[in-house]
């Protein structure tokens, strides 16, 4: 049976609205565009038009003479000062990657890239400045369309004689993981079901309520470096290792961040940036891009071509799947670059279980803004792929979407499980999610009504999709880590101090952008402790504050951090218990501590831990040996990740006419384990649906023929509001997760990893029955006409067939 929450507890399981929205709804916060210092300088950035060109020449004279301009700096101003773009994750030995200049002197290879910096006493003299500056550029063949990238047809970088980067593989027959992958796919050709399909993730941009914005103080005895990012430590590392200043000198805030979703999880170059110009110069100044240029030079998501194969008996068994991948990393190895493919890799088989596997995927530069995680990260596209999938092999079968699933899925029972992909699955009851969710939208009379539709020839036709996710979250047991080659580790680090009056202080080194740390953390430590929720105050974002940490992303602050926290907590606890034995005239074996209070087992006599914070801030009386103070630090680094799931199911009608999908219902229920704040999580699940719908539906980055972004704007990046979504059902099951104390799974990307393929699903299966097994996405209105009145997606939006390559990388 599926476990319930636990209710006993006073705070974990509580709907509390979160302490930081006072502050953030009535602007009485700091974000770092609000940061003004005295003598503060301004900067702005002056940025190619050319994906790829030469630079042949700068004149700054002009800019340099307008009004408030304190300095026009180029690349080869600076030298390696400047420092360097970092990538944490070369995912082979042998991985092709250019060295990333925050601001290049010589070669620009994408639009938008920076090429020189105006610093001027106001944000408007610098950009009007910036206008003034003058380049010329000699223009070069551009790398743009990913699979002539991969052909090595034009190079985005000359120097390095190819655009491929890196490829990786994983293979269950040679892990020792699962079977041949070709043995299956060849008996599923001869006697069985073989289906092979090519599909597209386009290119998304993360199009976060705050722009980026940084400011550098090089005044103070620390040079302080405040950040719009999601990784202060990870930033503050990054500074140290490249410019040669002591990690002791650097200071990195994140003040209160207006999301993320990945974007904020880089090392800038307009951070290096205005690192550079405060050490020159000698005085604090600030950067905020314009909504524009975070359009355009913030990191891009996702850009992938996908081949895959699916192997199956008759009755729909799956018996191999195959991945075969381009990846696009734009212009650049950005931080987590190759790496972000390789994350989804083991989530291809997803809750399945299959005999045999492979996946393989082909880094590629072009001559486009740089790719890197974006909410999910990897298991999106995996998601995506296999989900797809399965609804294909119904169709072939002849058989209900869920049927097939379950054929092929994970029972109950049969946990833990380990997968063709070779992790470990501790817990989960697919059966249940999918019972509640079909309970929620009423999944059998949908089915009817879709059937009566189409008996009469309705214009608008019905569509159900599903989507049985599960997805690899709390990034992640560092060994882990250091076995696929990545240059960090997954722990988090967390301290618990009982101030003199007994309130606490909690510092934790994951530092958030939206997530709600300042409530959960609190919640957590007021029922581990004892203590009022009120009287916890959560400390973070500031590398001088919180010393350690990994920052957040991945869905890791709960599940990673969050248990550190108790960890810290449960010191507090034995730390205090000799000086509680002391003082009550007890043996330490005959106390119980429950509700904040130590009792002498069997008596009425008892101590606060408040008490034992003032008793040990006096020091008149403790126990010989005893080191004063309540205070503790822990790290904790994860056994395993964790593995929530769940089933997403979405009614969607389609306008055979005009192509124009609407969406009638979506419902899901998610297993994320004991949850902390249910408030919190509907507002995670909530954000991530609207995501992941809005990539089906809505979102692409797309560049002209030149490699000018032509969706730079809100006008043409298509982002929904309320209006454009419905409201949304959820619900959830309880499987606790086994590797952490207090249950918990991820919950930060579910959402948007699992409505993908579930809107997408509802949108073919709604004209199915035309002779339709595709729409690419996003699926507008006209890709939605033309597949109908055309029965295949459009040469224009495919292209070629994803390149075979051979067992290296090589084109076979």
């Amino acid at each position: 049976m599926t476990a319930t929450q636990d209710s006993a507890a006073a705070e974990i399981g509580r709907e509390r609205r979160r302490k930081e929205d006072q502050r953030l709804i009535t602007g009485r916060t700091r974000w770092t565009d609000n940061i003004v210092l005295p003598g503060m300088l301004h900067l702005a950035m002056v940025r190619s038009p050319f994906a790829h060109a030469t630079i042949a020449s700068i004149d700054t004279a002009a800019a340099q003479a307008a009004p408030n301009v304190t300095a026009v700096l180029t690349g080869s101003d600076f030298g390696e000062e400047l420092g360097v773009c970092i990538n944490a994750w070369p995912v082979t030995e042998d991985q092709v990657a250019p060295t990333h200049s925050p601001m290049p002197a010589d070669r620009v290879t994408f639009a938008g890239e920076v090429v020189a910096v105006v610093v001027a006493r106001s944000a408007a003299a610098a950009r009007d400045a910036a206008e003034l500056v003058e380049v010329e550029y000699d223009e070069l063949p551009a790398a743009l369309d990913l699979k002539e990238a991969a052909e090595d047809r034009v190079l985005a970088h000359p120097d390095l004689g190819t655009n491929r980067s890196a490829f990786w593989v994983f293979d269950s027959g040679e892990a020792g993981t699962g079977g041949d992958v070709e043995e299956a796919i060849a008996r599923a050709r001869e006697d069985g079901i073989l289906i092979e399909r090519e599909f597209r993730q386009q290119r998304l941009i993360p199009a976060f309520m705050e722009p980026r914005s940084v400011v550098v103080d090089p005044t103070g005895e620390q040079l302080t470096m405040w950040s719009a990012t999601q990784i202060p430590h990870i930033v503050r590392f990054a500074l140290a290792a490249t410019t040669g200043v002591p990690e002791s000198k650097i200071r990195v805030i994140a003040p209160d961040v207006g999301g993320g979703f990945g974007g904020k999880l880089q090392v800038t170059p307009e951070e290096w940036i205005a690192w550079a110009v405060a050490r020159r110069l000698g005085k604090p100044v600030k950067y905020t891009e314009t909504r524009s240029e975070s359009l355009l030079s913030g990191h891009h998501g996702r850009d992938q071509w996908q081949r895959l194969t699916l192997a199956a008996d008759k009755d729909g068994n799956v018996t191999g799947f195959k991945a075969d991948l381009l990846a696009d990393l734009g212009s650049y190895v950005s931080l987590l670059g190759t790496g972000t493919p390789v994350l989804g890799a083991f989530m291809y088989n997803a809750i399945y279980k299959f005999a045999a596997y492979r996946f393989q995927v082909l880094g590629v530069l072009t001559n486009k803004t740089w790719t890197d995680a974006y909410r999910g990260a990897g298991r999106p596209e995996a998601t995506f792929a296999i989900e797809r999938m399965m609804d294909e092999l119904a169709a072939e079968v002849g058989v209900d979407p869920l049927e097939i699933r379950e054929r092929n899925w994970i029972k109950h029972d049969e946990f833990p499980f380990t997968t063709v992909a070779g992790l470990t699955y501790d817990g989960g009851n697919y059966e249940a999610a999918t019972a509640r969710a079909k309970e929620m939208i009423g999944y059998d009379a949908l089915r009817a009504e879709q059937a009566e539709r189409r008996a009469n020839g309705d214009r608008v036709q019905l569509g159900i999709g599903v989507s049985t996710f599960t997805e690899m979250c709390g990034l992640a047991p560092s060994r882990i880590l250091g076995s696929l080659n990545y240059g960090a580790g997954g722990w988090e680090a967390a301290s618990v101090r009982m101030t003199p009056l007994g309130k606490v202080e909690v510092i934790t080194g994951a530092s958030a952008h939206g997530q709600g740390h300042e409530t959960a953390f609190s919640q957590i430590v007021a029922d581990r402790l004892g203590v009022p929720f009120e009287d916890v105050e959560v400390y973070h974002g500031d590398t001088l504050v919180a010393p350690r940490g990994m920052d957040t992303y991945g869905s890791r602050s709960l599940v990673v951090g969050g248990e550190a926290l108790v960890r810290a907590a449960d010191k507090v606890i034995e730390k205090a218990r000799p000086l509680a034995a002391h003082l009550l005239e007890a043996s330490v074996d005959d106390l119980e501590f429950a509700g904040g209070r130590f009792t002498v087992r069997g008596t009425d006599q008892g101590m606060a831990l408040a008490e034992l914070a003032t008793a040990t801030f006096a020091g008149h009386d403790y126990p010989e040996g005893m080191e004063l103070g309540l205070d503790a630090d822990a790290t904790f680094d994860p056994v395993d990740f964790n593995y929530p799931h769940g089933t997403h199911l979405c009614a969607a009608e389609v306008d055979t006419e005009t192509g124009a999908v609407k969406l009638r219902a979506y419902a899901c229920c998610d297993d994320i384990g004991n949850i902390i704040n249910p408030l919190i999580v509907a507002g995670q699940v909530h954000g991530g649906l609207v995501q992941g719908i809005s990539q089906a539906l809505w979102e692409e980055a797309v560049y002209d023929e030149n490699g000018t972004l032509v969706s730079g704007s809100f006008v043409d990046y298509l982002l929904p509001t309320a209006a454009d979504t419905i409201s949304f059902d959820i619900d959830h099951t309880y499987t606790p997760c086994t590797t952490n104390t207090l249950g918990t799974k991820g919950v930060g990307e579910a959402g948007a990893i699992a409505s993908t393929p579930a809107v997408v699903n509802a949108v073919v299966d709604a004209v199915r029955h035309l002779g339709v097994n595709d729409i690419q996405m996003p699926c507008t209105p006209e890709r939605v006409w033309r597949a109908i009145h055309h029965g295949a997606p459009d040469a224009e939006t495919t292209g070629s067939a994803v390149p075979h390559f051979d067992e290296t990388g090589g084109q076979a």
